[in-house]
């Protein structure tokens, strides 16, 4: 990150409301609320984030529960762990980067985020994202919304991958389960 009229938000830094600038804003800390700024967001891996996040770039490491919109790009590197919408022209997610939302791309994406627009593909990501093959040229004339990224369980280029196991809750030894029956 560039010194020159860059803000960092330290790790032991709890911000409750709105955070506005100008510059690029590094958050190593906690904030609670809205972070707009002009230039580009760098989430680090220990940050947390509880708000909506806009920025030029945004690069994430760290924790954000809200949605992100970026005027370039949106990156989710290893570790990143976002349950919101992405609005960005271009989205990357990197392996072992986690995503729960929608994902929003294209030239006005970035531009004026809205809650879950009719064009937006739906990204569940229950398990860390998988790396995916090039598509094949018979399916690069499709539309972008056939053509979806590979998740635990999802479908690339054509064929379907294995489903994840479910998630079985463990019991203490000697318990036992109570199974209580749904009312339709």
């Amino acid at each position: 990150m560039a010194s020159n009229g860059s803000t960092i938000i330290g790790r032991e830094t709890r911000i409750r409301g709105r955070v506005t600038g100008a510059h690029d804003v590094e958050v190593q800390g906690h904030i609670e609320g809205e972070l707009t700024v002009d230039g580009n967001v760098n989430v680090e891996s220990q940050a947390t984030i509880a708000a909506d996040v806009r920025g030029r770039r945004v690069t994430v490491r760290g924790a954000i529960k809200g949605d992100i919109a970026a005027d370039e790009a949106i990156a989710l590197e290893e570790g990143a762990r976002v349950v919101g919408d992405l609005h960005a022209p271009r989205v990357a997610i990197a392996q072992g980067g986690l995503l729960r939302g929608y994902v929003e791309t294209g030239k006005s994406a970035g531009k004026a985020p809205a809650a879950h627009a009719r064009h937006a593909e739906p990204v569940k990501a229950h398990a860390p994202v998988k790396a995916t093959a090039p598509v094949p040229a018979k399916a690069a004339h499709k539309p972008a919304a056939k053509s979806r990224m590979t998740l635990a369980g999802g479908v690339a280029g054509g064929r379907r991958e294995k489903a994840p196991p479910p998630v079985v809750p463990a019991l203490k030894k000697g318990a036992k389960a109570h199974v209580t029956k749904r009312r339709s």
